[in-house]
């Protein structure tokens, strides 16, 4: 078995299907069946039970998915090791951050960068997910998060706070709140989802429930109904822009830190200090945060 059959290997046990597997392997589903059959022909025993519902390993590929899974996590290994010595400035940098810091930050702050360095190509990543450092999905994470994982190192930024905000015709319409024990005069904004357990919404549902008139699971969303006056919305205040205005700070939310993460074994790598340098320097320098 090669490096690029195990691969094929656990891109259809991870996916569950020949269109997953195609889809993470960058080739067409023929390929991947194509090369099933032969790494099982090779074998000599099928390494998947075909049914409806997706791809599932026999006793023979259970056997050998924890071998594959060592041996893929070492060529990860060695991949980032080698790349960690790379001295040349050029290539791709891989981001990830969530969607209000990839809206209103990271493009001025990558526009200005690519006037230093030309020679390296930024691929942006948007999403709340956190992706898989260890296989390189990403090579640099910004997150906003009180706790990062240990196995990534990185620069603490600032800190950020919560504040109530409301559009600026909800202001000019009622007579705004400047503190929590008015908030039950008000529409608000809560989240939904995964945020719900969040200290800022757990404590609006707990206590002024009756006034919430929609909720929602992501903050810039929230930002835009504030701006459209359905309500006041409670948010870290890297999501302030023009279109909403700061009331006063929310107690009840948990502050947390502004991160840039890499894997350890890039640390060495020059084309990652270069981007995690200009950007720790221009998050700091923005008057917004």
């Amino acid at each position: 078995m090669d490096w690029n059959a195990l691969k094929l290997f656990l891109a259809i046990s991870e996916g569950g299907s020949l269109a997953a597997a195609a889809k993470k392997l960058g080739v067409n589903h023929s390929t991947v069946f194509r090369r099933l059959n032969s790494l099982e022909q090779d074998l000599g025993g099928r390494l998947f039970e075909r049914h409806t519902h997706g791809y599932e390993l026999t006793s023979t590929g259970k056997g050998i998915m924890t071998l594959a899974q060592n041996i893929a996590k070492e060529f990860d290994n060695l991949e980032r090791r080698v790349l960690g010595k790379d001295a040349t400035p050029s290539g791709v940098v891989k981001i990830t951050a969530p969607n209000n810091i990839a809206y209103h930050f990271l493009p001025r702050y990558i526009a200005e960068f690519h006037q230093h360095y030309p020679d390296i190509q930024i691929e942006l990543l948007v999403s709340n997910q956190e992706f898989n450092m260890n296989n390189r999905q990403a090579d640099i994470a910004v997150r906003a998060t009180p706790n990062p994982p240990e196995h990534l190192i990185g620069k603490a930024l600032c800190e950020i706070s919560w504040g109530v905000y409301c559009g600026e015709g909800y202001a000019k319409k009622y007579s705004p709140p400047k503190k929590l024990d008015t908030l039950h005069q008000h529409k608000l904004i809560s989240g939904s989802g995964s945020m719900i357990d969040l200290p800022s919404f757990s404590w609006l549902e707990k206590n002024v429930p009756e006034k919430i008139q929609v909720r929602c699971d992501d903050l810039v969303s929230m930002s835009y109904f504030a701006e459209a006056d359905l309500g006041l919305a409670f948010l870290p205040d890297d999501q302030q822009r023009p279109g909403i205005k700061r009331l006063f700070t929310y107690t009840p939310a948990a502050k947390s830190k502004l991160w840039l993460l890499i894997h350890p074994d890039l640390r060495n790598l020059q084309r990652i200090k270069l981007v995690m340098q200009f950007l720790a320097s221009s998050f700091r320098k923005d008057e917004r945060l």
